[in-house]
């Protein structure tokens, strides 16, 4: 039988959950085109915020890759829009001239960022926040400028204003309202947020309503109501999201505040379904995954012929992390003085904990929780039950269950208590995923369930109910993440594989192993080939291709397609020589911008990408390595030679360790520092390694982290020579190599090992001998490709040959 054809219009969560759940039950009857108008597959938009803080890329967020289009038979057209939809030929056009026919059509266009209609609002440095295209115009615009604006103060700017707060700007956050997210919380839970976020450096200002954005070409401030100003290099306009309904509105679909549409999703064109933000339901458009994966379900089943309950609407529920702080809300939780709705209010001030449910009569209809969420999934399951609680004291409601006793909070709940609330998996569900299907992890129940699989708050929970279900049979070991979706296993389980078998290439490990893609992917390539080159560092031979596009190219590829280089400077100490060279190959290539990095040292921004084997072979310099998963910078203050308050040689330290590592390949990036004494002025104390001198000797700092994620570093140990700074340096380095997994930087390491672990580990001379054994001999094999180039011009035609066409595949 002829299959049917199906569009989708629309890439994004909701639209491909549809089809996700369509392929559940279709019986292979549809022949499936998707349109997207982003460059990529589908992405977890939940998720880019951890983007914008820039520890994760949109490979990290990417819910479906490239394969499970072709596994099941997609045809997805990336960079592709539909402008125009033919209800009597039942086709589509794209903005390619593409005409597409279709039987059934699905919209699923998504919302679009509202942006205040103010004077000023085309000025450049001004955006939204609603897909990667706008975070990557955030992180660019923090490579250059200091203060940001953020207008709106619902959850969307918050996450909008940590990123940019955790790339180094001064970030000030302007509502309209007089408390923050009030969409989601009360006045109390949103000023005690407010406060948090004080605390993390964000900046408010409440009740001011915007009337200008004012600077020339670019944005230089904000003009309010009342007549004041704000000086800002950046606006992120974070004030709501509007359905996306034009292609809709043009065929003749109804419109309210969305496309209209029934309780099977059907708009009131004949084969026309809309799913997600862009569809008004009674009414409402939700915003929220949940709903819209509600929605997709009732639609998949539909336009399948299957029967099925009709959608009658979602009890909305909010429960997330706001820059660390925990907050919930579900159902109606503003009592607002009505006379039929009370609420029960805890509130420990000590802690930062406050709860309230809101009643009306004897059920449970609203609530609020901060700081403190444990309850929530409990409390929505109440509130979308209807539950009578006359015969429950009320302020039980607020306490977990069974605490006293120190059981698992799962013990109490029912069957059908949602557990991931993204998803709509309840705890039912995952207990049926383990006994009648073998699930013994929380990746095994994601894959099964789709627990977890969305923002990933509900992982603890999950983790609980295996525990609990599975009782002695429950094995903590198995509870691993696998390195990626081509295979089921651990980091630690290919480590081993690898070492018990001797394997020796990464399409060897993959086909030994097991594979599910003959292939693997970007996630897994690079990890193979470091896990390899780790293991065996002396024989194995560096797959080029396995490595990200910046390592292939030797430079950091930049968002208008030309390259960043940056020559290495010891401890950030230069000489007149260096920089006439430098300065004439700025001047012979053409060079845009040449900045001070970071790191103290020189970065030439904007080189061709046919210059690069030029510009290296006229530096006749080494790299430094900012594109590396390897030690970046080693920067350095003067010390005791020059600064009246230094009490050690941090300069020659700083270049000691940084050409002792030179060249190391590692988990991710190293950056260390040293500085001469306290004052801390190369900033030791938020460094992968910082190195700190004090009277007779040295403090040396780990796990610190100056970017994304802001830690300070944990003292790791304290020596008397900078021959046992070095000492100690190679074994934690080497032992962080040994043991962390691939794209984990130090910070998260040390707190997932735990520092005291480390110590004992480094504290044993044995150890730390061998260690170090192992260390100089990862370090013995390296060459610096571009000294190679220089030495062998022919060899350097062939390498250079080979990172342009790989870096092209």
């Amino acid at each position: 039988m002829e299959k049917k054809q199906l569009v989708l219009v629309g890439n994004g969560m909701a639209g491909v959950r549809a089809i996700e759940e369509i392929l559940k039950v279709s019986n292979d009857q549809f022949q499936i085109t998707i349109f997207g108008n982003e460059p990529y597959p589908n992405y977890n938009r939940i998720m880019l915020s951890k983007v914008l803080q820039g520890d994760t890329n949109i490979h990290d967020i990417t819910l479906n890759d490239w394969d499970w289009y072709e596994e099941n038979g997609i045809q997805l057209y990336t960079d592709e829009a539909v402008i125009k939809i033919d209800p009597t030929q039942k086709t589509v056009v794209t903005d390619s001239g593409r005409v597409q026919p279709y039987d059934e059509l699905i919209l699923a266009t998504g919302s679009l960022p509202f942006i205040l209609p103010l004077p000023g609002a085309d000025k450049q440095g001004v955006t939204g926040f609603r897909d990667i295209k706008d975070t990557d115009v955030m992180l660019e615009a923090s490579k250059t400028y200091q203060k940001a604006a953020v207008i709106g103060g619902g959850l969307l700017g918050l996450e909008a204003a940590r990123g940019l707060l955790n790339l180094g700007m001064d970030v000030t956050v302007v509502h309209l309202e007089p408390y923050l997210m009030e969409r989601q919380l009360d006045p109390t839970a949103g000023r005690l947020l407010q406060n948090e976020l004080e605390k993390q450096g964000m900046k408010f200002l409440l009740e001011k309503q915007t009337e200008e954005i004012y600077g020339d070409h670019r944005v230089k401030g904000l003009k309010f109501k009342d007549g004041s100003t704000l000086q800002t290099d950046m606006v992120v306009m974070a004030v709501g999201i509007k359905p996306n309904v034009q292609l809709g509105k043009d065929c003749g679909i109804p419109v309210g505040r969305g496309l209209i549409v029934d309780d099977y999703m059907q708009t009131e064109i004949p084969n026309i379904y809309a799913v997600g933000e862009c569809a008004e339901h009674r009414g409402i458009a939700y915003g929220l995954v949940a709903p819209l994966y509600e929605q997709a379900k009732v639609l998949a089943k539909k336009i399948c012929g299957v029967d099925t309950a009709p959608y009658e609407g979602s009890v909305t529920a909010t429960q997330l992390k706001v820059s660390g702080v925990e907050v919930f809300s579900a159902g109606d939780f503003i009592e607002a003085n009505a006379e039929d709705k009370k609420a029960i209010k805890v509130f420990d001030e000590q802690e930062g904990i406050y709860k309230k449910i809101v009643l009306c009569g004897n059920q449970v209809v609203g609530a609020v929780l901060f700081g403190d969420t444990s309850e929530g999934n409990r409390l929505f399951s109440m509130i979308q039950k209807g539950s009578d609680i006359s015969e429950t004291s009320k302020v039980s409601i607020l306490q977990p269950l069974n605490q006293e006793h120190g059981t698992s909070v799962t013990a109490g709940m029912s069957d059908d208590e949602i557990v991931c609330g993204c998803n709509g998996v309840s705890k039912g569900m995952i207990i049926e995923a383990i006994k009648n299907q073998g699930c013994s992890s929380v990746d095994d129940i994601k894959a099964c369930t789709g627990a977890s699989r969305s923002c990933g708050g509900c992982k603890p929970l999950v983790a609980e109910i295996l525990q609990h279900t599975l009782g002695s049979e429950f094995d903590a070991s198995v509870q691993k993440e696998a390195i990626c979706s081509c295979t089921d296993l651990s980091r630690e389980e290919v480590v081993a594989e690898i070492k018990e078998k001797g394997l020796t290439h990464t399409r060897e490990v993959m086909n030994v192993l097991g594979w599910k893609t003959a292939e693997g992917c970007s996630k897994c390539r690079p990890a193979l080939n470091y896990y390899l080159g780790m293991i065996n560092p002396t024989e194995y031979e560096d797959e080029r291709a396995s490595r990200f596009v910046n390592e292939r190219m030797h430079a950091n590829i930049q968002k208008d397609g030309t390259y960043s280089v940056v020559p290495r400077m010891y401890g950030g100490v230069t000489n007149a020589k260096d920089l006439r060279r430098i300065a004439d190959v700025v001047d012979k290539y053409e060079i845009p911008l040449v900045k001070m990095t970071g790191g103290q040292r020189i970065d030439l921004i904007g080189v061709k990408k046919e210059d690069l084997p030029k510009v290296w072979e006229d530096l006749d310099m080494p790299s430094g390595y900012a594109y590396g998963k390897t030690v970046r910078t080693v920067k350095t203050c003067v010390g005791e030679q020059f600064c009246r308050f230094g009490t050690q040689d941090s300069m020659a330290l700083g270049i000691a360790l940084e050409k002792k590592f030179e060249g190391l390949s590692a988990p991710h990036k190293i950056k260390m520092a040293v500085s001469a004494c306290p004052r801390n002025c190369a900033e030791s104390g938020i460094k992968d390694v910082g190195v700190v001198g004090i009277d007779g000797g040295w403090e040396i700092y780990v796990g610190g982290n100056g970017g994304t994620h802001l830690r300070a570093g944990d003292l790791l140990m304290k020596v008397k020579t900078a021959e046992e700074v070095i000492e100690i340096t190679g074994a934690y380095l080497q032992y962080y190599r040994e043991t962390a997994n691939y794209l984990e930087r130090t910070s998260a390491w040390i707190e997932r090992v735990g520092l005291s672990h480390v110590q004992s580990v480094l504290s044993d001379e044995t150890n730390r001998k061998e260690l170090n054994d192992r260390m100089n001999e990862a370090l013995s094999v390296y060459q610096d490709p571009w000294k190679n180039f220089l030495e062998d011009k022919k060899t350097a035609k062939q390498l250079f040959h080979h990172v342009v066409t790989s870096s092209s595949r």
